[in-house]
């Protein structure tokens, strides 16, 4: 079974200043942990995972547990359905729709998002890092993003490699002195990003 995902790169996140609201202090509940009533017994070790974050770049990637044998297999049926070339690729993006562009603007923005074109050769888009940060919904994933963040969503409609998008489902920003928080989102916010790539995935 293959699946189908397209890498954003996130470029920057703003909140537009034609409405601006007072920030209102947001209240902390806290609950006291109970001691447990038997003690603990001896920590048994048995799976280590390691997680490491990087503030440029997140990636998201799963693996099926099998031995050597099951992947040789795996990547010998691989090769033999065949790659997805550029052709094939360019084909299938290019594969009309039956959809008016209101259509395909309304579909875009029921799952997040809006294409605004693709980038320009001489557009710099990128900005440095900020402590900021926002959490996005795009369809029904939530992605806690910062600038230069790299993220992993299911493949997106009616944009190609290297477009331009406006992730307008902002659902909360945050900086190291303030917190702002949607109903259940916040329509002044937008976070901009652009398409890297459309990879195909094998799940077994």
């Amino acid at each position: 079974m293959a699946s189908r995902r397209c890498l954003l790169r996130l470029l920057s996140s703003r909140l537009v200043p034609y409405r601006p609201q007072p920030l209102s202090p947001v209240s902390i509940v806290t609950r006291t942990l109970t001691p447990s009533p038997q003690p603990l017994g001896p920590f048994t070790p048995r799976a280590l995972t390691s997680l490491q974050f990087c503030p440029s770049r997140c990636h998201f990637a799963t693996r099926s547990s099998g031995d050597e044998e099951d992947e040789e297999e795996h990547y010998e049926d691989e090769e033999s359905e065949g790659e997805w070339g550029d052709e094939e690729e360019a084909v299938a993006a290019k594969k009309p729709s039956g959809k008016t562009e209101e259509e395909k603007v309304a579909e875009a923005a029921e799952i997040g998002y809006k294409v605004m074109g693709p980038l320009g050769s001489d557009e710099k888009p990128f900005k440095p890092y900020e402590p900021v940060f926002a959490i996005v919904q795009i369809g029904s994933h939530q992605f806690k993003v910062s600038n230069g963040d790299s993220i992993f969503t299911e493949r997106l409609k009616f944009c190609d490699v290297n477009d331009k998008l406006i992730l307008n489902r902002v659902l909360m920003l945050g900086s190291q002195t303030q917190t702002v928080i949607g109903r259940p989102t916040l329509p002044d916010a937008a976070v901009h990003a652009v398409v890297e790539e459309h990879v195909r995935a094998l799940i077994s």
